[in-house]
């Protein structure tokens, strides 16, 4: 019997044989090469039994290539990535890539309906989730469908994100360096920072993905509840950066002016206020802080008491606390250990990506 999706389909032009991409076959159907595809995929059913869908944009260029996974608001709140995808499928046509994207516009559509973080009634985090299984939990059942109907169908993913709310993060990657594939695609992206060993086994679409020979990095960037320009822009010439590097497009790379990888168990933490009341940032966005120097101060409400947060060494404020209010242990501020060269790199730099907007 003949195969109906052969896995190459040859196209002879002027004598030449050219290879053309393959169909891209996915839980909900198929795309032909040359297509984009704009759906929306079945992933669960709400009370009243009617379908959960998320938006699907599939690009399968004309030309073979791998297939790489794009993906946003897994977490509801998280609005960057959300615009990040949509000039992606807005910039990059299949006559101009070799390969397919697939981009998964809101991966966690009920929690975007309410607006909120997690999925709702439930609280649960759909992005500690994967690979999910059939029979289990509201977040477990649409990891499972995700990761077996698109995600287990691509060669490399990018999942973007932002900090949550009420704080902001420093633009940067999430990568399980070990993994050469995912530190090619980190080192590619561009980002001045990148923290190494978050997640590697915290059922994260990241993780779940790299475990399984799909290698995956996150980009974090900015805050909840908003689109940010600066961060998109840098987030679209990463992506480009990326895909230039894996051969689907012919594009620009990004050259950082300097760049720290982090150990994450080791060379970062989290600084927290050691009282309740208003917290008063001393230190500005992008700061390099020496040992010693304040971060902020938490005053009580009646300005009788006062209690500085320090910075425990040299480093880089990489997040900070956009509510500014505080109870004892509190997180204000996001602290990356700095050498003295690139701390010095740091200052001397004019990048207009590079700090906590």
């Amino acid at each position: 019997m003949t195969d109906p999706h052969p896995a190459v389909v040859i196209i002879v032009t002027s004598r030449v044989t050219v290879p053309m991409s393959d169909t891209f076959e996915y839980g909900g159907g198929a795309v032909a090469p040359g297509e984009t595809y704009h759906g929306r995929y079945a992933i669960s059913e709400t009370f009243l039994g009617e379908p959960v869908r998320i938006p699907l944009t599939v690009v399968n260029g004309e030309d073979p290539g791998p297939t790489v996974f794009l993906s946003a608001a897994v977490h509801g709140d998280e609005l960057n990535g959300v615009k990040v995808l949509h000039d992606v499928v807005d910039r990059f046509d299949p006559a101009e890539i070799a390969g397919t994207l697939v981009c998964l516009h809101v991966v966690n559509v009920p929690g975007y309906l309410a607006q909120q973080r997690y999925l709702p009634i439930y609280d649960q985090d759909l992005n500690r989730a994967f690979p999910g299984r059939e029979r289990s939990t509201p977040a477990q059942r649409i990891a499972n469908e995700l990761f077996r109907g698109v995600f287990s169908h691509c060669d490399y993913g990018i999942d973007f994100h932002t900090s949550t709310r009420g704080r902001t993060t420093m633009f940067h990657t999430r990568a399980q360096l070990e993994n050469r594939d995912v530190a090619r695609m980190a080192d590619a992206f561009g980002a001045n920072l990148v923290m190494a060993g978050i997640g590697e086994e915290d059922n994260s679409i990241r993780s779940a993905c790299t475990a399984r020979e799909i290698p995956t990095i996150t980009v974090e960037m900015g805050e909840a509840h908003r689109f940010q320009p600066r961060y998109v822009e840098r987030a679209l010439a990463g992506t480009e950066s990326v895909l230039t590097e894996l051969g689907v497009v012919d594009g620009i790379r990004v050259e950082p002016a300097w760049r720290r990888v982090v150990d994450a168990k080791t060379e970062k933490t989290w600084l927290r206020a050691d009282q309740g009341g208003l917290v008063d940032l001393q230190a500005e966005k992008r700061d390099v802080l020496e040992e010693g120097d304040v971060v902020c101060t938490v005053h009580d409400h009646f300005g009788t008491e006062e209690t500085d947060v320090l910075a425990p060494y040299r480093g880089l404020i990489a997040g900070l606390l956009r509510n500014p209010v505080a109870q004892p242990g509190h997180p204000v501020c996001h602290f990356v250990r700095l050498d003295e060269e690139t701390a010095a790199a740091i200052r001397a730099a004019d990048e207009p990506f590079t700090p906590v907007a």
